[in-house]
């Protein structure tokens, strides 16, 4: 048998609604306007390209030259020295060998990089300037009501 903690205060129903109901009102109005919307737009092309430049141009490079560096023990002149002949040989070999190996290393730098911008969007979610906003806004429209509103809304 549970009780209910001494200090807590009943949340009612209409109090959170109307909240809501502001909060929602309040996103409605501020669709509307040009400067918050141009900013909307601007801010969703550098998220992408942010997700983009992180996965297909860092991560696929670290990892293609930090592998490498760490089978080399951390020595330049011994990976130098390992990839000097493969190099040798790429350059030496006909085309239809040099065509499959640029294929891989394409297939493999695409895989890295749709691997690490799937846990990208995951890991680091879409921050709307109309949710910043509306924090705003109800941050002060809560102090302007907070003797109508529970504890914790």
């Amino acid at each position: 048998m549970t009780t209910p903690a001494p200090h807590t205060k009943a949340v009612d129903a209409p109090e959170v609604a109307a909240y809501w109901a502001e909060r929602r009102h309040y996103l409605e109005r501020i669709r509307k306007v040009p400067e918050i919307r141009q900013r909307f737009w601007r801010e969703v092309a550098i998220y992408f390209l942010r997700r983009l430049l992180w996965s297909f141009g860092f991560f696929p490079v670290f990892i293609a030259f930090w592998v490498p560096f760490v089978l080399a023990s951390f020595n330049p002149v011994v990976m130098a020295a390992d990839l000097i002949p493969l190099l040798e040989d790429f350059v030496n070999s006909n085309p239809e060998v040099q065509a499959t190996t640029i294929t891989t290393l394409v297939t493999a730098w695409a895989s890295i990089g749709f691997f690490f911008l799937v846990f990208d969007f995951v890991l680091t979610p879409f921050k709307s300037p109309y949710e910043y906003e509306a924090d705003v806004y109800m941050r002060s429209w809560e102090q302007l009501n907070h003797d109508q509103l529970p504890d914790k809304v």
